[in-house]
């Protein structure tokens, strides 16, 4: 088997590897809510640390808390917009399944388990269950879970990758095209080469 066949075999995988990354997460978020929903009371904190905090709080907006306060139309929208962008990641991972691009299919996996991980939430609940509470410098950061630490890192995945890595591949891309010849001038060679040896033969 060629290199090249043997590569994009390779490649091929990573849409199936995607969709178990994102099922972990969603697997994930919700064991580690149903915990919260069994064990913790509303409202109520466990100090972990200094700095650390298990609560139970019902977010009715999105990550971070984000439009909590919106009077209940956010609820819909919300579900619609999450849905309608995992369809869209779901296509694009799918659109990539044979590039080698590990840190951008990594990052659309994460955004993709976390946004599923918290339309279910509302579709059931109607609400968010977050339960991490982080103090930084005192200051309480706003409750979050495990599907919006998914959608963080992912993120950050996905600005690493158009910052450095796409750059980077489309300047190697640019640059070897610059240094390959013209296709007209390696056709035109070995037709010089041939007429020089017809002259040399009729001497």
């Amino acid at each position: 088997m060629s290199e090249s066949t043997t590569s994009r075999g390779e490649s091929s995988s990573s849409f199936p590897l995607s969709m178990v990354v994102a099922g972990v997460i969603v697997v994930l978020d919700q064991v580690s809510k149903r915990a919260i929903l069994e064990w913790v009371e509303l409202h109520r904190n466990i100090s972990i640390n200094a700095w650390f905090n298990i609560t139970h709080r019902e977010n009715l907006g999105a990550a971070w808390s984000f439009l909590a306060d919106a009077g209940g139309w956010q609820r819909g929208f919300l579900s619609v917009l999450a849905l309608a962008v995992s369809g869209y990641i779901a296509w694009w991972l799918w659109s990539l399944r044979n590039e080698r691009s590990s840190v951008l299919t990594v990052g659309l996996a994460l955004v993709l388990g976390g946004a599923l991980g918290n339309v279910i939430d509302r579709i059931l609940l109607g609400h968010v269950i977050d339960f991490i509470e982080v103090y930084i410098m005192g200051w309480a950061f706003p409750a979050f879970n495990v599907a919006d630490s998914a959608i963080t890192v992912g993120a950050g995945c996905l600005i690493i990758d158009a910052l450095f890595l796409s750059k980077l591949g489309e300047r190697k891309t640019s640059d070897a095209q610059e240094s390959s010849p013209p296709k007209d001038t390696e056709e035109i060679a070995p037709a010089a080469e041939k007429t020089t040896s017809a002259k040399n033969r009729d001497l």
